[in-house]
């Protein structure tokens, strides 16, 4: 029988369209885990959603850790009591989940809940966009959007792969903190051309879209690939189509990361490796936030007005 659990909502009357209510949890499937949830992650792209186009009632989150109260029914997935981190469509902002036993993936025990709840959209995009570049030992790698959840992840794990990265940031008080992660290599400027001294690059990956993706296209080395996953500047970028083509085998790869869970490699497979690089000392999410979940109508808004760098973890309570 369903529980009855608490959730966020969409509630246009509510701080920042959202709400904890009263919503029921379906009894899981043969083949999921039910996670009491300790810790969420807010990304972007669903708190925007929530905040400026979702319907009333809907139910955002993607990102949470949590412990599994109930194993899967088919014996997958980890046994009662398990701490994991997992992934959802939709709804993982509430006490308790439903999840796929092949989006999760336990955690080690030094990894904490706040650590855990930063990995999936962020940790895991920035894992398969580097995938995307290959062998990267010895390579170019720039990082557009370097301060940011997703690019804070995405120099240490190119750095961890042996790459020479460079990250680019747009305001000089971030430049600190991706100098840490890039050994150094720092590019600072409105535009991401700012950075076309320091190429060709093998690898180059663009969350901003616009004016930054029309000067990465003008910036890879023969054979390299930009990969593109965000349009937070625009969504329309012009291409000089000679100084693509002419470089020789350079390749625009459009990166969704549900899509590439479904085709390519089930989110507890990256997660578990994630995790287990935390736990190693080899990865250190940025988490600006945290707060309880209580405040999710407030820590929305600043997310979408762009207050914090990093990321914002919510704890359930």
């Amino acid at each position: 029988m369903p529980q009855s659990i608490r959730a966020v909502v969409v509630d246009p009357s509510a701080e920042g369209r959202l709400a904890i209510k009263p919503v029921d949890l379906r009894d899981p499937d043969r083949d999921e885990v039910e996670v009491k949830v300790t810790a969420i992650s807010l990304n972007r792209g669903e708190t925007r959603r929530a905040v400026q186009q979702a319907e009333p009632g809907w139910r955002p989150g993607w990102d949470f850790a949590g412990v599994v109260e109930h194993a899967a029914a088919d014996g997958s997935g980890p046994p009662v009591g398990t701490r994991v981190v997992g992934i959802l469509p939709s709804g993982a902002w509430a006490e308790r989940v439903n999840c796929r036993s092949h989006a999760v993936a336990a955690l080690p025990d030094a990894v904490s809940d706040a650590q855990a709840a930063t990995l999936p959209v962020a940790g895991l995009t920035a894992l398969h966009a580097l995938r995307q570049g290959g062998l990267l030992l010895g390579r170019k790698v720039l990082v557009d959007g370097a301060s940011g959840g997703v690019g804070h992840l995405a120099c240490q794990l190119a750095a961890a792969a042996g790459a020479e990265i460079w990250g680019h940031v747009r305001r000089a008080e971030m430049r600190e903190a991706v100098a840490r992660v890039c050994d150094g290599r720092v590019v600072l400027g409105p535009d991401l051309a700012a950075a076309r001294p320091h190429g060709p690059y093998w690898l180059i990956l663009d969350s901003v879209g616009g004016a930054a993706l029309s000067a990465a296209l003008g910036m890879l080395a023969p054979g390299g690939t930009c990969v593109t996953f965000g349009v937070s500047a625009a969504a329309t970028a012009t291409i000089e189509s000679r100084e693509f083509f002419a470089t020789g085998g350079a390749r625009l790869y459009g990166l969704t990361l549900f899509h590439e869970l479904m085709s390519v490699e089930r989110a507890g497979i990256g997660l578990a490796l994630l995790a287990g690089l935390i736990a190693a000392g080899k990865l250190s999410p940025q988490i600006a936030v945290e707060a309880t979940w209580g405040e999710v109508g407030t820590i929305a808004r600043r997310l979408i007005d762009r207050d914090f760098a990093g990321k914002a973890v919510l704890h359930i309570g």
